[in-house]
């Protein structure tokens, strides 16, 4: 059962309330309703895209993308509920965490039969499709339209499964048809397509989703030499000591020293990486410098593909009515705590690139810090369509906040999850504007059958600490805090429905903790 807070009912049943006693027409009609273009990459982290600053903000502009930032809105704090790729996309489509919709790690499926915003667009009067990297397994429901890669899909000649070409078979084995080109190209290619073709008539909804910046990072080659004697700035922690860190999270994780062996095989995608004669710490070195490279070359390729969207935009009289939101699904770790991959609560990982542009609504160059969470993209879209937010989502629309006005009942802290215990630990925690409290629990819970990891507590000051480098959960002066912290987590987490009386196991550990 999921439960909301007074505050929390009260804000969206207003919304709720206001929306449903509006007909369509009343909305200001089906034209005048926004059209709504929402472009995902995979694992692009905020310290890649030049408008949220950082290390790498004069090596690797991002002309495009910042665009939308510079005609639009910034949101300096959106995170996402689990850092994973399929469970972050569910709970974009439903609006609702992982152990809701059923979407905990990489393996389930999302439950076609399950209310998503497309099909609640789609019921509104929307046109809706989605095109690129669909990865949650099923046939995609809620879409008039569909042309997506299979599982992770490849980079080079991508094949793309588009409705009605399957009919007969089963869609988990169709391969799909192949497609000359660089994916990132290829997917414009397709959305700009559809957007050619599609019902004038109606508002659309389409989702253009990217396969990069998802590893291996095979770029495009046109980019090959993009970085040629740049030497690409290191994180402070890339070389951290990790002895502040608890049991649950110290010695786990994919690192830039385990990029080593992946790169220097000779079949590597972009070629293989010469560490002969190097020392271990050069070997790290070198490794970073080729990750971040390719990395940032299939960057250029998403940023170079943005600019051919907004221009369709502009040439077709389509900009001043069309929501465009530039995210990725998660974060992602570029060397930060000589990390790669994301799955951390971690701000690297967790945190969210969330750019939008609406010129009838949004101030150009504006900058949200509120705590705005992956949830909460669903009831936005439905409350810009002038639609009913449901009451199982549970997230709630910014869109108040888009305009510059913050609800006095928003939330002060947001609760993560992350269930996938296979190479970095399952954990759960809570991040305020100032803190971060989380627990590493480490137990499979029967959503996998990797090993169990040691349990750890960890603490971060995040106004004194922002990069996360001095765990204080030990030091005694933190203990109210710990207190406070922990009672708004279980909070949460009762709010939510994510209690942990409903694994036993869990349950006994935190309580010997």
């Amino acid at each position: 059962m999921i439960t909301t807070s007074p505050s929390r009912r009260s804000f969206l049943g207003a919304i709720s309330a206001g929306a449903a006693g509006m007909s369509l027409s009343n909305c200001g009609g089906t034209k005048q309703r926004p059209n709504i273009l929402y472009i995902m990459s995979d694992d692009h982290t905020t310290n890649a895209i030049r408008s949220y600053g950082g290390r790498l903000e004069s090596v690797a502009p991002t002309h495009h993308i910042d665009r939308i930032a510079n005609e639009g809105m910034r949101l300096e704090n959106c995170f996402c509920t689990n850092s994973i790729c399929v469970p972050s996309r569910a709970t974009i489509l439903t609006g609702q965490y992982s152990h809701v919709n059923g979407v905990y790690t990489l393996a389930e499926p999302l439950d076609r039969d399950r209310p998503n915003v497309a099909k609640m667009l789609q019921q509104g009067g929307y046109q809706t499709a989605v095109v690129g990297k669909w990865h949650l397994k099923s046939e995609p429901s809620g879409f008039d339209y569909y042309n997506i890669l299979r599982g992770q899909g490849r980079y080079n000649n991508p094949q793309l499964r588009e409705i009605g070409n399957w009919e007969g078979e089963d869609f988990s084995k169709v391969p799909g048809d192949t497609y000359e080109g660089h994916s990132t190209d290829v997917i414009t290619d397709q959305s700009l397509q559809w957007l050619n073709t599609r019902d004038e008539t109606k508002p659309f909804y389409l989702m253009c989703h990217f396969k990069a910046t998802h590893g291996p990072w095979d770029y495009n080659r046109k980019y090959e030499h993009l970085f040629d004697g740049v030497e690409i700035p290191e994180p402070e922690s890339l070389w951290e000591d990790l002895s502040h860190r608890s049991p649950g999270s110290r010695n786990i994780g994919l690192t830039i020293d385990t990029q080593v062996e992946r790169m220097s095989v000779k079949n590597y995608p972009t070629g293989p990486l010469d560490i002969e004669g190097l020392s271990l710490d050069e070997a790290r070195k070198a490794a970073y410098q080729k990750y971040l490279k390719d990395y940032l070359r299939c960057v250029k390729g998403i940023d170079d593909n943005v600019g051919r969207l907004l221009q369709y935009l502009d040439d077709n009289g389509l900009a001043d009515n069309t929501i465009v939101v530039y995210t990725s699904d998660q974060g992602m770790f570029l060397g930060e705590h000589n990390l790669i991959d994301k799955r951390w609560i971690f701000e690297e990982s967790a945190r969210m690139p969330f750019l939008v542009r609406y010129p009838r609504e949004i101030a150009p160059g504006s900058v949200n810090e509120n705590l705005i969470l992956n949830s909460d993209f669903a009831p936005m879209f439905l409350d810009y369509a002038g639609l009913p937010t449901p009451g199982d989502m549970q997230g709630a629309s910014f869109r108040e906040q888009l305009n510059g006005d913050t609800p006095t009942d928003w939330r002060q802290s947001m609760y993560y999850h992350y269930w996938m215990q296979e190479y970095r630990p399952a954990h759960y925690g809570i991040r305020t504007k100032t803190h971060k409290l989380i627990f590493f629990y480490g137990l499979t819970l029967g959503m996998t059958n990797r090993p169990e990891t040691p349990p750890g507590w960890e603490l971060y000051d995040l106004v004194n600490d922002p990069q996360e480098l001095h765990n204080v959960y030990d030091d005694p002066a933190n203990a109210e805090i710990i207190r406070q912290l922990t009672a708004e987590m279980d909070r949460w987490k009762v709010e939510l429905g994510d209690t942990d009386d409903k694994y036993p196991e869990l349950q006994k550990l935190r309580q010997s903790m």
